[in-house]
């Protein structure tokens, strides 16, 4: 079968046409996704092709990629029933790119890296402390390992970079990091990690090059909305506190995850349901949020088309914003004050009423919107008089990968976005 699967013709002529530079391929691997890019190396970094395997494990895997000029979107069905299978079969496609052949090195997002501190390069010792602490996020992890490992038996000899998701939050005051629960779980690694590191540390390296004050000397709130929301606390450049904690679960209301929960739940639900510490962790990150509120939808977008006939998408949405709008209150607090606050992520940039009903009620804090601006999701929203600066921001973990494994592996690559 040779379809849009295999390789595609305009990509590998285009390709062949020119002396190929040396790429980075970036791999972020999510619980029931794959997204990749092709970074050509030299300054500044330029993605070139591109793409994504959605419904891991589902019927209908998909891959979409778009080619080099980023005009032309093509995409395919293939059965994967789990992250080695839609691995493998994403080494197989890239084989057949003619790009594949100048990749020089492969950077993963690894969203739990617990003690690491900064991005390594792979080892088997890496690799076996990642097997090690799988039970810490046995969403992500496990696929995450496996995209490691698929590259290095297919591929041995071509460099792999660990970025931590983690590593952003690593110098949080103690007082941040720790769990109220008995004080011996703390020394089998139990404590608050905080997860988008990623995201966060593209946004803060885009804010000092806006030339904004705040993302060196001053106090930043960071909202990554999307299906995964979160949100960080960051004084003069330090993130100080993060609203997930021991796992991606906890903080903001999401779309499938519950966020923060009174933990008696488990005890009650177990009396009462006969739930089981699986269907539990099923349950609250797969069937609670925006889906489980709502009963309809896990999309933003669904759920505000549709809140005018029906309460319980009301009632998602409403819980929301009221969720992230204390979130913003509690970190102002942890702050000191606020300088700036920055909106990303799938809801965060596309969703101006999101963003309208999060800040009603701050104008306490000195946050202020203007609603022109926000409504046609410009870069900055707020009025110029305001003390807070709003901001909407695209962020880009592919990008941050790629500019993280130069760094590492000492390529040409720039220095600022």
């Amino acid at each position: 079968m040779r379809d849009v699967c295999h390789r595609s013709d305009a990509l590998t002529n285009e390709a062949s046409m020119k002396s190929a530079p040396p790429l980075i391929l970036t791999i972020n691997g999510g619980s029931s996704s794959i997204k990749f890019a092709l970074y050509q190396i030299g300054e500044p970094l330029r993605q070139g092709l591109h793409g994504k395997i959605d419904r891991i494990g589902l019927s209908g895997t998909n891959l979409t990629f778009i080619d080099p000029t980023g005009k032309q979107e093509k995409s395919c069905t293939f059965p994967a029933s789990d992250h080695k299978s839609a691995a493998n079969f994403l080494i197989d496609w890239l084989e057949e790119q003619t790009a594949f052949e100048s990749v020089q090195a492969v950077g993963h997002r690894v969203v739990h890296g617990m003690q690491h501190t900064a991005p390594e390069l792979v080892t088997q010792e890496l690799l076996e402390e990642l097997h090690r602490i799988t039970p810490f996020d046995p969403e992500h992890l496990p696929g995450e390992i496996e995209l490691i490992e698929a590259f290095r038996r297919r591929h041995p000899k071509l460099s792999q970079v660990a970025c931590f998701d983690t590593a952003f939050h690593c110098d949080m005051p103690r007082v941040a990091m720790l769990l109220p629960i008995p004080r011996c779980y703390e020394a089998k690694g139990v404590r608050r990690y905080g997860f988008h590191g990623l995201s966060y540390a593209y946004l803060m390296e885009e804010l000092a090059r806006l030339g904004d004050p705040a993302a060196t000397n001053g106090r930043v709130i960071l909202a990554h909305l999307g299906n995964g929301a979160s949100m960080a606390a960051v004084r003069d450049g330090k993130s100080i506190d993060t609203s997930m904690a021991f796992t991606p679960t906890a903080g903001l209301v999401m779309s499938t995850r519950s966020g923060d929960l009174d933990p008696g739940l488990v005890s009650f639900l177990a009396r009462t349901e006969k739930i089981t510490a699986p269907q539990f962790q099923k349950m609250v990150n797969h069937e609670s949020g925006l889906l489980g509120v709502s009963g309809i939808s896990s999309d933003m977008r669904d759920l505000l088309a549709q809140e005018g006939k029906d309460v319980r998408a009301a009632e998602a949405v409403a819980l929301f914003c009221y969720q992230a709008k204390k979130w913003i209150g509690s970190f102002a607090a942890a702050l000191g004050g606020l300088d700036t606050l920055v909106f990303a992520g799938g809801i965060g940039e596309k969703a101006p009423l999101i963003r309208k009903r999060i800040c009603e009620g701050l104008g306490f804090l000195g946050i202020e919107l203007n609603q022109k601006r926000n409504a046609a999701n410009e870069t900055l929203i707020s009025p110029g008089t305001a003390r807070v600066r709003a901001r909407v921001m695209r962020t880009d973990e592919e990008f941050m990968i790629a500019r993280t494994v130069a760094r590492v592996l000492q390529f040409d690559a720039p220095n600022e976005l």
